[in-house]
């Protein structure tokens, strides 16, 4: 089975996310994306302490699939710096059939071993 990997993301929107989204899953660099409400973000940016709105997603993807899903991420992003971490799933302490559906659902998801 493939390792599975989450992408944590922000974007400026919704719709923004919805569009990374919707590129993700329809190239198979994604089984599924989950877009979350606004939040407040509070960072540093140019030595200027800065606050705007984001909408948080996670996207669910594989290892292999992991580095274009995050090239896919950064290319329709609108920020010069997009915030894109990559996350290591344990196995142990998931459900095997959520593992499976997403290496089904990801384009590099089934590992050749040959």
């Amino acid at each position: 089975m493939s390792t599975v990997r989450f992408l944590y993301s922000t974007a400026p929107d919704e719709n923004t996310a919805k569009a990374i989204a919707d590129s993700l899953v329809s190239e198979k660099l994604a089984a599924c994306v989950n877009i979350f409400a606004p939040m407040l973000s509070v960072y540093a940016w140019n030595d200027q302490i800065e606050r705007s709105t984001e909408t948080p997603f996670i996207v669910k993807t594989t290892e292999q699939a992991a580095p274009a899903a995050c090239a896919r991420i950064i290319d329709e992003h609108p920020y010069e710096t997009p915030c894109v971490a990559s996350l290591p799933i344990d196995e142990s302490g998931s459900s095997p059939a959520f593992l499976q559906w997403i290496a089904a659902n990801c384009a590099s998801g089934v590992v050749n071993d040959s």
